[in-house]
């Protein structure tokens, strides 16, 4: 059994690796190359990705790794890193600071414990299921907000749900008190530190999601897929995470029922 203590200090060192790697590219001169499905990759997240495989690899040689670069390798089975090197790379190639690095640690298939690093902002959250969430060594906790028409709600990928689902687009409009639009992981990192009350968001892959729902749900929060189900590896990347088990009911009969709170 390992300790999570343990794992929560080299899951720290891991995000200091990743950013000074990161910040070592960020508004320079990169190399970009386009993926099959058009979504850009940098030569920071290929280094990104390999130094911190590289400090796993050292520290925990059985253990799984999964990430958004160089793709799968089970190790024993029982342990998983899951990795996104940077969260939000149209951000990090366009000069915007809020790029993220995610960290997922999965014992048995459940995300135990969760990192969002923002380099540029120099902000580590770190939530551990259980024992509660920080940002940077500080203890945070969702917001009390359970009302949604009073809510501070944020819609990532937007457009995506445009154009896939219109009618829940349409109708997330009509929620909340106050409206953002973004893209990648700070929404869900602010709603853990309770400046945000709800996020809804699309089209993720499960190394865009595993790090924040140890991390929401470590803060007292709520994160589920549409339908409401815990996320795993095998969820089909349409989150929604709330400050609260009200206000994320709320937000599933918006997306499901037509009823803005």
């Amino acid at each position: 059994m390992l300790d999570i203590d343990i794992l929560e200090d080299h899951a720290k060192a891991v995000a200091n690796v990743a950013s000074d790697a990161a910040m070592r590219y960020f508004r320079g001169r990169l190399g970009i190359e386009f993926k099959p499905d058009e979504s850009p990759v940098t030569q920071a997240d290929k280094q990104v990705e390999a130094e911190v495989r590289a400090y796993l690899k050292l520290h925990f040689p059985d253990h799984g790794v999964f990430g958004e670069e160089e793709g799968k390798d089970m190790g024993d089975g029982r342990h998983m890193w899951v990795i996104d090197p940077i969260d939000g790379t149209r951000s990090f190639l366009s000069g915007h600071p809020l790029f993220g690095f995610l960290l997922a640690h999965l014992s048995e298939g459940r995300a135990e414990l969760g990192v969002v690093g923002m380099p540029a902002l120099d902000e580590t959250f770190v939530g551990v299921v259980g024992k509660g969430a920080t940002l940077n060594d500080l203890p945070i906790h969702v917001s009390d907000q359970t009302r949604l028409d009073q809510a501070i709600l944020f819609v990532n990928e937007g457009d995506k749900i445009y154009r896939d689902h219109p009618d829940v687009f349409s109708r997330l409009m009509q929620a909340g008190q106050t409206r953002r639009f973004a893209y990648d992981c700070y929404p869900h990192a602010l709603l853990a530190a309770g400046h945000v009350d709800a996020v809804v968001d699309y089209d993720l892959q499960p190394y865009d999601f595993l790090a924040l729902s140890p991390l929401i749900e470590a803060a007292g929060g709520v994160m589920t897929d549409w339908d409401g189900n815990a996320l795993t590896l095998e969820s089909d990347g349409a989150v929604v995470s709330a400050a609260t088990p009200a206000l994320h009911a709320a937000l599933l009969d918006v997306l499901h029922t037509g009823q803005p709170g």
